[in-house]
């Protein structure tokens, strides 16, 4: 009865602890963006970016690799520069974003790669969910918000996809429009 007392005491003081192992962060959308590079008719690349990024980061402070990350995209905020390509992109020619209003990223895991990170995980875009890999630098050392007071950190992440294997564009040829697309994420999160 006595071991009882001891380990269910042990247990007790041990549970605060293991809830200290991860926080939580959410985005800064005023400081997040998507931009996206795409080649043009073969001779020049055409940029762009999505705002609206929204999500949360369940940081695991003691081990980086048991961490997750989900995030959705405000598709309908594509911005080239250029408003009539904005409309044609936010067409069912490519994003059709009255169908697909927002693109989403869930992590399925994070493991260092030297200074780096290598998270997995699945972007359902434009109706089509397929596994991705971003290239990660950070975080970033967190830093005191000067409005919230609140830790703020971080990310920047690099992919490559295929904008036909999402279904986006599929009446416009490589030679017009691109297929691959490049992508860098910045995500400044904050502590909650």
């Amino acid at each position: 009865m006595k071991r009882l007392a001891i380990l269910s005491g042990i247990l007790a003081l041990a549970a605060p602890l293991a809830l200290a192992q991860t926080s939580a962060w959410s985005t800064d959308s005023a400081h997040s963006t998507v931009v996206f590079s795409i080649r043009h008719g073969g001779v020049s690349n055409v940029h762009g970016r999505f705002g609206g990024v929204k999500g949360t980061l369940v940081f695991n402070d003691t081990d980086i690799t048991k961490s997750t990350v989900t995030v959705t995209i405000d598709t309908s905020t594509v911005d080239t520069g250029e408003p009539a390509r904005d409309t044609h992109l936010k067409s069912a020619a490519f994003f059709d974003v009255a169908a697909f209003p927002t693109a989403a990223f869930t992590s399925s895991g994070v493991a260092k790669n030297g200074s780096k990170l290598t998270v997995n995980g699945n972007l359902t875009l434009h109706g089509v969910t397929l596994p991705v890999s971003l290239d990660v630098e950070g975080p970033s050392t967190p830093v005191e918000g000067a409005m919230d007071r609140k830790p703020h950190s971080g990310f920047t992440a690099t992919t490559t996809l295929s904008r036909t294997a999402y279904g986006i564009g599929t009446g416009f040829p490589a030679a017009v429009v691109g297929d691959e697309v490049k992508l860098t994420i910045e995500l400044e999160i904050i502590k909650q």
